[in-house]
């Protein structure tokens, strides 16, 4: 009997313990959770206006970049450039090209290095140092930033928001860096599954056939009742919220505005 008794008391200190530990490890995992909640850039805007944006990341060589810059002229598009700083200190004329003809200009990191591998002063030093040197070229004071290899972490986010950056990514790959050629460059555009209002398109300045399939693509993006404006006037500036998908979104009740 005696030992029946100790086993029974046992287990009612077990539960006795558990009921009051729950709110605790409960308490716990929703700290920990939320600190080690991934914060999202921006892959693209929900709204109800038939607009994208196309962008362009220069690291290197800019043979191709006055092509560009006619191409977008002849349609009267703008777009957004986003620029390293070792590719800015070796092509300034073509920033200041890129600048007179208002496109948007943003940051692509000083070095183009694997970001979420620096810790958060290095990060902030690599925005900064193109940022600075931007701005002495053009006199522009970038607010859009996209990390190299489209990489991207808790400490990453954090550098760029303490930077004064929206960061910004992409929805629609056009895959240009793969050099599969004119054509497969156009359908992977205008086909692809996830072109849709708000969405931002990748390109690379100086990949083989972007050049031949731009005015193709332009035109095509056009004919499905799409404008063209770069991100600066596609973004939101505030109240707004990211969801899982990084799709910015307008804040339109309480509860979203605390997501």
């Amino acid at each position: 009997m005696r030992g029946l008794a100790k086993i029974i008391c046992a287990l009612l200190l077990i539960m006795f313990c558990m009921s009051l530990s729950r709110p605790y490890v409960t308490e716990v995992f929703n700290t920990v959770s939320s600190k080690q909640e991934r914060k999202l850039p921006i892959y693209c805007v929900e709204t109800q206006e038939k607009k994208i944006s196309i962008s362009f990341d220069a690291a290197w060589g800019a043979d191709d970049t006055d092509d560009l810059l006619a191409i977008l002229d002849a349609h009267g598009v703008k777009a957004t450039f986003f620029l390293v700083g070792d590719w800015a200190r070796k092509y300034p004329e073509e920033v200041k090209k890129i600048a007179a003809a208002g496109h948007d200009i943003g940051n692509h990191s000083n070095k183009h290095p694997h970001m979420g591998q620096l810790s958060l002063e290095e990060n902030k030093k690599e925005l900064m140092k193109v940022h600075e040197e931007i701005k002495k070229i053009t006199g522009i004071e970038m607010n859009l930033f996209r990390p190299p290899f489209g990489e991207y972490n808790n400490t990453v986010m954090e550098a760029a928001q303490q930077c004064g950056y929206y960061v910004v990514q992409w929805d629609v790959d056009s895959l240009d860096w793969k050099e599969f050629g004119s054509d497969p460059l156009i359908k992977q555009v205008l086909g692809n599954k996830h072109l849709g209002n708000g969405s931002i398109v990748l390109f690379h300045n100086n990949a083989k056939y972007t050049k031949d399939a731009l005015d193709t693509i332009i035109t095509g993006l056009k004919q499905q009742g799409y404008e063209l404006v770069p991100i600066s006037q596609l973004i939101l500036k505030e109240n707004y919220y990211m969801d899982h998908e990084g799709r910015q979104k307008p804040i339109r009740d309480n509860k979203q505005a605390k997501n």
